[in-house]
């Protein structure tokens, strides 16, 4: 379907996320309980944080700029949280300690990000959908197990609250 010709954009991105999800889910190396992130092959076994930070801001980038295509007549719209994220929201990759990445949301429209329910306010479904997206695209340079450690410990943060904490196998 993402190599047909008659593929629609968005139909085509939609199905190369889903593959990469699969992907991401069931990357197992054979080498006992040890599972790697879907991108965890692209920067190396021996990338940097810093590479990886990188490498995650470049991720988020094409996200918010390739992705943001119409879908076409007759095509389905496909939701993809860091798309539709209003365009005001801004997103800092940090590598605060030797093996933690850190992504913080800011900028975030207090009625887009959060509602009030009997005066309580709370995360809306719509931040906590693109923090999980954000978590996805962390964790896919990720890698865990019963028999490996962690490249790193991660986390998705807004306004000193973290939404996302943990990598794969947590």
């Amino acid at each position: 379907m993402i190599e047909h010709p008659r593929t629609g954009a968005g139909e085509r991105a939609a199905a190369q996320r889903m593959l990469d999800r699969v992907l991401a889910k069931d990357n197992r190396n054979g080498a006992g309980d040890r599972a790697h992130g879907a991108r965890h092959d692209r920067v190396g076994r021996h990338a940097s944080l810093s590479h990886i930070a990188d490498e995650i801001r470049d991720d988020i980038a094409f996200a918010r700029v390739v992705l943001a295509t119409d879908a076409a007549p007759g095509q389905p719209a496909v939701h993809d949280p860091i798309r539709d994220a209003p365009p005001g929201i801004t997103y800092l990759v940090e590598t605060p300690h030797d093996a933690g990445v850190v992504i913080t949301i800011d900028d975030v429209p207090r009625d887009w990000g959060w509602v009030s329910e009997d005066g309580i306010e709370t995360v809306s479904p719509a931040l906590r959908a693109l923090a999980d997206d954000l978590a996805e695209i962390m964790n896919g340079y990720n890698r865990g197990g019963a028999d490996i450690e962690r490249r790193f410990f991660g986390s998705v943060r807004v306004r000193g609250e973290t939404l996302v904490w943990g990598s794969p196998g947590s």
